[in-house]
């Protein structure tokens, strides 16, 4: 995985393109989602997210605390999936993300109001 991760990101850059890498935490442990998120900061990728959005989970805070604690203040963390409010976005930045997605944009926003 490593040296694909690795592949991927040089090509990216190379051609003056960010590298988002998906983790499906819904289906990882807490020590695959550090190894993973590791292996992203060493390889160079820009971004990791937490979910696709279509498996059984989506963003926690829990889980975007963790991959903050192992990416570090200069990295992007994307929340996605199941973030449907503002009260939930707010604790996802709150947690370390740099990033929302969210099919809710709309409503997320006018709960800001």
């Amino acid at each position: 995985m490593q040296n694909d991760l690795a592949a991927v990101a040089k090509v990216c850059h190379d051609n003056d393109a960010a590298l988002k890498v998906i983790f499906e935490n819904c289906l990882l442990t807490d020590l695959e989602k550090v190894i993973a998120a590791m292996l992203c900061v060493e390889v160079g990728v820009d971004f990791v997210k937490t979910s696709t959005g279509f498996n059984s989970g989506g963003a926690t805070i829990e889980d975007i605390a963790l991959m903050r604690s192992v990416v570090g203040a200069d990295f992007g963390v994307k929340a996605a999936g199941g973030i449907r409010t503002y009260e939930n976005a707010l604790a996802m930045v709150e947690a370390g993300a740099s990033r929302i997605g969210a099919s809710s944009g709309v409503k997320i926003v006018q709960g800001a109001g």
